[in-house]
């Protein structure tokens, strides 16, 4: 029989620590990173300005580290593209031009995308973002760029949906492209008037604002 000493010699087996799994991480939980990422870097954006942040405060807010950062976003410029992107996804437009049914509808389609682009680009985050690019943009001309990319897709999605109105309508178009432009940027100089005055815009001005701005374009239709 073992004595008290020998006892005593005798060392409890370590069990070995459980090893994190090699390989590339799950599909999940790169979405869930990349998201965690983006709305950490949208707060420093907000609270210190595309100038004054870094990536170094991002991954240390982020909790990650820069391989991480580096493995999925290549610079501020990408990150802050990226954002964009998540914006406009969230902003989900498209159907919103087709407010009645599966048939687009050219005067009610393009009333219901201004109220619906104006409104949200006026309150939370995306008015954030949009008085960071009207202040810094002439320092940083990445964030310039973003923007524009920004309002081609509306242009081309104001496009595709006047040609199919046209359609519809059997009134041709012959450069929708243009005619697109002009309503985007129509509803961007109504948006940074309102942002310089800074004050909340009420729904009902706002309504009022859209319908008579659609009904002046759509007074030259003929021409279109």
């Amino acid at each position: 029989m073992p004595t008290a000493s020998s006892k005593k010699s005798v060392k409890k087996a370590v069990l070995p620590k459980a090893r994190r799994p090699l390989g590339r991480p799950k599909l999940e939980d790169v979405a869930t990173i990349d998201s965690k990422l983006l709305s950490v870097a949208l707060k420093e954006f907000i609270a210190h300005g595309y100038g004054a942040s870094s990536l170094n405060q991002i991954v240390k807010a982020a909790g990650v580290s820069k391989t991480t950062l580096y493995s999925r976003f290549s610079s501020k410029e990408h990150l802050f593209r990226e954002i964009m992107r998540e914006e406009i996804k969230r902003l989900d437009a498209a159907t919103i031009l087709k407010p009645r049914g599966n048939l687009p509808e050219l005067k009610e389609g393009l009333k219901a995308y201004a109220n619906h682009m104006l409104e949200l680009n006026l309150q939370g985050d995306l008015l954030a973002v949009n008085r960071l690019i009207s202040s810094e943009s002439h320092r940083f001309p990445e964030l310039a760029a973003a923007a524009a990319e920004r309002a081609e897709l509306g242009i081309k999605r104001i496009s595709n949906f006047i040609q199919e109105c046209a359609l519809v309508d059997g009134i041709p178009c012959k450069d929708s492209a243009s005619v697109a432009e002009v309503f985007i940027f129509m509803l961007r100089g109504w948006h940074a008037n309102e942002m310089t005055i800074n004050q909340k815009v009420s729904a009902s001005r706002r309504e009022k604002w859209v319908s008579r701005s659609v009904n002046t374009l759509l007074a030259a239709r003929a021409d279109w």
